[in-house]
């Protein structure tokens, strides 16, 4: 991995010889004489690490590391100077600077402290990065079966590995779309991580700068400049689900990303590459979307080199118990309890349960039973199955069904949003779709009568 160098010196003979050598060191280097020029190197082009000298013909060093610092807090910097001023190194410390090395420069030690900063920096990025890809732990359970689509899914999961190609998985919510991305890549050996991004999850104005990463001050709440997921995921996968989600003018940029492999931070002018693996998923028929002008077919052609088809649950004949069991045994390690018994009277409830929130819905209602259940036994009596189940329990009286009945609208309302939220396991593209409203009005209506957003 090759690392840039902003060499910020006055003496241009100087500025020479450094650049020569760490050119020969393998660093791409740039240089700049003056605070003006220094500006435009950095405004113009991303580096690794600035070299910078305090006295320069249009100001002092010590002023332009402080505005470096306050672009780019992340950006390691050495100051130089000719001067043995103690005081002046305190304040470049204080205001970020790395390290402070004194004239006329020793170019061992030099290069021991700027590979140090290097390395400082690049291991930031890594916590950063492995921070993303700790919240999508590798797991199976979601994929246990033996009918002929999930064997054709393996097949298709281990090919995919083998090649570095973008890869499209489709299927309806809660099939485990995401796991088959984190599988594809955990066996691809790519050294970079896993980074996922819900594209329906987030408002289009913030979508951009989630992708691309953006520059203090780009937009009003820009307090500081953010890494994106391009950046993120340089070297690893970049999973995009629910892309049918992404509104027209963004598929655009993703396209162009795509197709140049560099993008802009935005609100900046710097050229940053990405060598991520994409991997999109969608329960959405993108065909059709591109016939109805909602998806650009030249992206869809991008994305799609390799396809991979979850089949719904309830088409996994056979599947289900082999399914329960894993997830049992999974989410018996999640809460910490003992693996429980399912009985058959259990067993066979959950087996003719048409399941239309697939695997999620599954996993969702084994561990409401597994929190509730006093014995080590999953019972029927456990399972409250369905969207309405919650609201036709308790109608066993007319005094109840009278109750339910004079409600006011308001509670209706909330209880019915909630029971959608529940349905789609806290999908909240499928929620609008179902409840017929915006995203902005969803999300007021979530704060108006505090409900549960599931997880």
């Amino acid at each position: 991995m090759s690392f840039r160098l902003l060499i910020i010196e006055d003496d241009y003979a100087l500025a020479q010889m450094l650049a020569m050598h760490f050119e020969d060191e393998g660093y791409e280097v740039g240089t700049a004489q003056t605070c003006a020029e220094a500006v435009e190197s950095l405004n113009s082009e991303a580096c690794d690490l600035v070299l910078l000298d305090q006295q320069l013909p249009d100001g002092e060093g010590i002023d332009l590391l402080a505005a470096i610092v306050e672009q780019d807090a992340d950006l390691p910097i050495v100051m130089m100077t000719g001067a043995h001023d103690l005081d002046l190194a305190i304040r470049a410390i204080k205001c970020g600077a790395f390290d402070f090395v004194h004239k006329p420069v020793a170019i061992e030690p030099l290069q021991n402290t700027i590979e140090k900063a290097l390395q400082h920096r690049r291991l930031a990025r890594e916590v950063q990065a492995l921070q993303s890809e700790a919240r999508h732990p590798v797991s199976t359970a979601e994929l246990v079966g033996r009918c002929d689509a999930m064997l054709t899914v393996s097949k298709e999961i281990a090919l995919c590995s083998a090649s570095h190609a973008n890869v499209l998985i489709t299927g309806e919510s809660g099939t485990g779309k995401e796991v088959v991305a984190n599988l594809i890549h955990h066996h691809s050996g790519l050294p970079g991580p896993f980074v996922a991004v819900n594209c329906a999850a987030i408002v289009d104005t913030l979508l951009e700068s989630e992708l691309f990463g953006h520059e203090k001050g780009a937009f009003t709440g820009a307090v500081a400049r953010k890494i994106g997921k391009f950046e993120l995921a340089k070297d690893g996968t970049l999973f995009l689900d629910e892309i049918g989600e992404m509104a027209l003018p963004l598929q655009a940029k993703l396209l162009r990303v795509l197709q140049e492999r560099s993008f802009e931070r935005v609100g900046g002018n710097q050229r940053l590459s990405s060598n991520a693996r994409i991997i999109a998923a969608t329960n959405r028929d993108l065909n059709a979307e591109v016939r109805a002008r909602q998806f650009r077919e030249d992206l869809l052609y991008r994305l799609n080199v390799v396809t991979i088809e979850l089949p719904p649950l309830r088409r996994r004949d056979g599947d289900l118990p082999l399914l329960i069991g894993a997830l049992v045994e999974k989410i018996a390690r999640n809460i910490h309890k003992p693996i429980p018994l399912v009985t058959p009277e259990a067993m066979g409830l959950l087996t003719t349960y048409d399941w239309p929130g697939n695997v999620r819905e599954l996993e969702n209602t084994l561990t409401q039973a597994m929190v509730h259940a006093r014995k080590d036994v999953l019972t029927p009596d456990l399972f409250h199955l369905g969207v309405g189940n919650a609201a036709t329990m308790s109608t066993e009286t007319g005094e109840l069904d009278e109750r339910r009945i004079c409600r006011s609208l308001d509670r209706v309302e909330a209880e019915h949003i909630q029971q959608v939220l529940d349905y789609t396991g806290g999908h909240k593209g499928n929620t609008c779709r179902i409840l017929d409203i915006s995203r902005p009005a969803l999300d007021r209506k979530i704060r108006k009568y505090e409900l549960r957003v599931p997880d």
